[in-house]
């Protein structure tokens, strides 16, 4: 691993965020005791609010419903959960609690300060975007390969009743818009003319040609006749009665009203909430202090950096053109190129073999739930980037990478090695299997999630390529230095949108100039940024934080470093603020300090 340069601004990077809600009642006898309950009830609240989460993690007793985060009861449930927390917080002293317990306490605070902070800026009016929102989302969803259980007949019927909240949250969605148009919080225009195909794809002829058929397609042989026709005919009516009306009308809506309401402007900025709006969204994504402006500089710097690196290797290979024109001419060219998508889930499914063997030389604890390697479905591939879903928290559905083949329309690509670190092993599949088999850890802490922690994870692990096996030509480590490069461009582009005034066509122009491909390449990309202010900012963030803690542990420990014992240590604890990741690395490396004295 190398030793890194790191930027002055790096230590902004690690400002304190917690502040403890003042105490109502008298304090808790016992603290411990009262963390770990009041984590529990929180959890608990999670995932009543947020059904999806449960699916997600394998808790099946709200798969009959969805979230309701578009109505006044909804978005109170969720204050009423974040005030009730706080107000138990206020009542266990901190000082109190050491270790994990004193974690807990921690990401509770911050936790809970970041939602009710959200709320403020809730994106209720503006429910509608090419990527999370629920519509599209749903057809995955019910898709039977989606993380939706279809095994059991109370599966179906579960599914049944979401179609129905599914009806009700669109004509939620619709008034809400409205609301929007009227009070001047609406989507770009860019992002929604994303969206309105997708919706599209879901008004279909024949029930047999929805995405929400795979689980009659797919029906499990042990149903009983009279269950296999009666959820037969439910899906037919539900198809043709309810879900492609919904999507009809969501269609119809978002072309003749919604779109021509539309702004023009794309930065989060730009609306009427907009400097706290989008100061929140960088504070909520990177868990740091540092300012759009400060990010801003900071992605110019390491774009700066990453291209004379990268410039220097174009050099030693001989290579006469220009930076850009290197990078574009590696993606042009790439490693074992695959002409369909057999071929390209063959070369990923050949990566995760590579890999394994590898693994224990890095990691002391290896996670045991498994993943595969998927196709992301046709109508999502024109929008969504290649993407992990968590397998469930007891191991019973596998993740999920996904990948976007839609390039292979055009011409053969190559599988990418970093792509797969950062996504599968040892990036997402890895941080989070580990965090959910981790049985030390409250159920709070193993479903919360932070972006900047685990994406920066994702984009720190894309360097070990070497040591586990998969970059083994030049050309796959430079390919590397260019993924980091890109998530260096995202800190320009993001700000550049929201804060510094850039429009999409700047946006674009800078990410492909520096990147050395077409425009139209990056158009996908922006407009990802342009929907989810902030979340793009994560990955670079949280990997200069990690990497700088690697260096720190480095120095502080000479010989004695163990990068095994530093990435358990790391994960040890599931995703953290970055300023918490921070304080409890210090711990650790004082620890292994003494260690070493004795």
């Amino acid at each position: 691993m190398r030793t890194r340069r790191i930027l002055p601004l790096i230590p902004l990077l690690i400002a304190a965020c917690s502040h403890a809600p003042a105490p109502t009642e008298p304090p808790v006898a016992d603290a411990t005791a009262a963390i770990h309950a009041l984590a529990d009830t929180h959890a608990e609240g999670m995932l009543r609010l947020d059904p999806l989460l449960a699916t997600m993690v394998g808790d099946h007793r709200y798969d009959d419903r969805l979230p309701d985060t578009l109505t006044d009861a909804g978005l109170g449930a969720i204050r009423k959960l974040n005030q009730d927390t706080r107000a138990g917080l206020a009542r266990i002293p901190r000082s109190a609690l050491g270790g994990e317990d004193g974690l807990t306490w921690d990401v509770l605070d911050d936790l809970t300060r970041t939602a009710l902070e959200g709320l403020e800026h809730g994106d209720q009016l503006m429910p509608l975007d090419q990527n999370d929102a629920l519509a599209i989302q749903m057809p995955v969803l019910g898709s039977g390969a989606g993380m939706h259980p279809f095994r059991t007949v109370a599966d179906y019927d579960h599914f049944l009743s979401r179609i129905d909240a599914f009806d009700r949250w669109v004509n939620t969605a619709m008034s809400n818009m409205r609301r929007g148009i009227a009070s001047g919080f609406t989507r770009p225009k860019a992002v929604m003319n994303r969206v309105l195909p997708q919706l599209e794809a879901q008004i279909v002829a024949r029930p047999e040609d929805s995405a929400f058929w795979g689980p009659i397609a797919r029906m499990p042989a042990d149903f009983s006749p009279a269950d296999r026709e009666r959820l037969t005919g439910a899906y037919r009516a539900a198809i043709t009665g309810t879900l492609v009306p919904a999507y009809g009308r969501l269609r119809d809506f978002t072309r003749d009203v919604y779109l021509p309401a539309c702004r023009a402007t794309t930065a989060s900025e730009g609306l009427p909430d907009g400097t706290a709006r989008y100061a929140f969204q960088v504070r909520a994504q990177t868990t740091s202090s540092l300012t759009p402006h400060q990010i801003h500089e900071l992605g110019l710097s390491e774009v700066k950096r990453l291209t004379a690196e990268i410039g220097r290797v174009a050099k030693d290979q001989g290579f006469t053109g220009t930076t850009p024109e290197y990078i574009g001419m590696l993606r042009r060219t790439p490693v074992d190129p695959a002409q369909d998508a057999a071929g390209l889930l063959a070369r990923y499914q050949a990566f995760k073999a590579t890999v394994g063997p590898h693994l224990p030389a890095l990691f002391g604890h290896l996670p045991r739930a498994d993943f595969e390697v998927r196709l992301i479905e046709p109508y999502r591939e024109g929008a969504a980037s290649s993407q992990y879903v968590p397998a469930t928290l007891d191991g019973s559905r596998p993740g999920v990478f996904y990948v976007n083949a839609s390039e292979l329309k055009n011409r053969p690509i190559g599988a990418s090695p970093s792509l797969f670190l950062h996504e599968a092993i040892p990036g997402h599949h890895f941080q989070i299997a580990l965090t959910n088999e981790n049985p030390s850890l409250p159920l709070l802490r193993r479903i919360v999630q932070y972006n900047a922690y685990i994406e920066g994870w994702a984009l720190y692990v894309e360097k070990l390529g070497g040591p586990l096996g998969l970059y083994t030509r030049p050309q796959q480590s430079v390919t590397a230095l260019g993924s980091e490069l890109f998530r260096s461009v995202r800190l320009v582009v993001d700000t550049g949108l929201h804060h510094e005034g850039w429009s999409r066509e700047q946006a674009i122009q800078y990410a492909s100039t520096t990147m050395g491909t077409t425009a139209a390449f990056y158009e996908r990309e922006v407009d990802r940024y342009i929907a989810a202010p902030g979340q793009a900012l994560g990955y670079k963030i949280g990997e200069l934080c990690i990497s700088r803690l690697q260096d720190k542990a480095r120095n502080a420990l000479n010989e004695r470093f163990d990068l095994r014992a530093f990435h358990d240590a790391v994960l040890e604890s599931g995703p953290l603020p970055l300023s918490l990741l921070e304080t409890k690395m210090d711990t650790w490396i004082a620890r292994q300090r003494q260690v070493v004295v004795r």
